[in-house]
């Protein structure tokens, strides 16, 4: 029980999250004043998973997740999952941008809102969100992010030095997840880009790279990857069998996050066509201008 109940730290993100918690409800207050009935349940529905989220990044940073995750790979593997698939799946689905905005004091939000939007000097701030809101960039983003802070060197760097592993590798985790989700969630006022099929087959691409990487750390190894965990004080668990452990979390939660949300993309998508071959058709491009050019060849 000591493991659960020990070790709880104290981060400065808990008094973020507060603020962030408050910050949102003035928004959500002074949106409820010019909103409809519904439209104010509706928000403070979505501001449950926004909570919700808050509260799962600081159980991965401040509960004994963070402290254990020093000795143990796999308590570190299910602390990225947090970072990158619970976390900001709440949050996107909390939808929390507008009540934020407008919890800026006075008229700041719709000032801040109509100069982001339309500002001369806002452009480079609108070009970099859009290129990073890019479909396809935000889904190589999260897959490179993954495989990148897993390869042994960037691993055992961040390890080795605090800055690197909370602002670097947490904050890439964090943000590569949330730009990776608002591809696939509704989440007001950014609008879902990708197609059904383009969502289908970047999951099944996602899910493929992280079969990839886990077998990469359990089958096809037969030693221990990071070096930081090789000499961990009071361990008695092997290193490899350690990271095999992390590696068997990678492949099962990452399945957890990935089969619901293709589940529910291939079901709107028989929605829409209303038959099962269509659906397919439109996964592998049939019908499109280019595969009716190719078939004319």
């Amino acid at each position: 029980m000591h493991y659960l109940t020990g070790n709880w730290s104290f981060d400065p993100f808990a008094i973020i999250a507060l603020i962030l918690a408050c910050w949102h409800e003035v928004g959500l207050a002074r949106l409820a004043r010019r909103s409809r009935p519904e439209r104010t349940r509706q928000r403070r529905l979505r501001s449950l998973w926004f909570y919700g989220g808050l509260v799962v990044l600081l159980l991965a940073v401040q509960s004994p997740i963070d402290y254990w995750s020093g000795s143990y790979f796999f308590v570190h593997m299910i602390q990225h999952l947090l970072l990158m698939f619970a976390a900001p799946v709440l949050i996107v689905a909390g939808a929390p941008w507008q009540p934020l905005l407008d919890g800026l004091p006075g008229r700041l939000g719709r000032e801040a809102t109509r100069e982001v939007m339309a500002g001369g000097w806002s452009r480079p701030v609108r070009a970099v969100g859009g290129f990073l809101l890019r479909p396809w960039v935000a889904i190589i983003a999260f897959n490179l992010t993954m495989v990148f802070w897993h390869l042994p060197g960037p691993f055992d760097l961040g390890e080795r030095n605090q800055v690197i592993h909370i602002w670097l590798v947490h904050g890439t985790f964090f943000l590569t997840g949330v730009l990776f989700w608002l591809q696939f969630i509704p989440s007001p006022p950014f609008r879902i880009k990708m197609s059904r099929p383009a969502q289908a087959v970047a999951l099944v691409a996602t899910n493929v790279q992280m079969w990839i990487l886990a077998m990469s750390m359990s089958f096809f190894t037969t030693t221990s990857w990071y070096t930081v965990y090789a000499h961990a004080p009071g361990v008695t668990l092997p290193p490899l069998a350690d990271q095999q452990m992390g590696a068997a979390i990678l492949w099962v939660c990452g399945d957890f996050w990935a089969v619901p949300t293709m589940i529910y993309v291939i079901r709107r998508m028989l929605a829409e066509e209303g038959d099962v071959g269509k659906a397919i058709d439109r996964i592998l491009g049939r019908g499109s201008r280019r595969y009716q050019w190719a078939g004319r060849q």
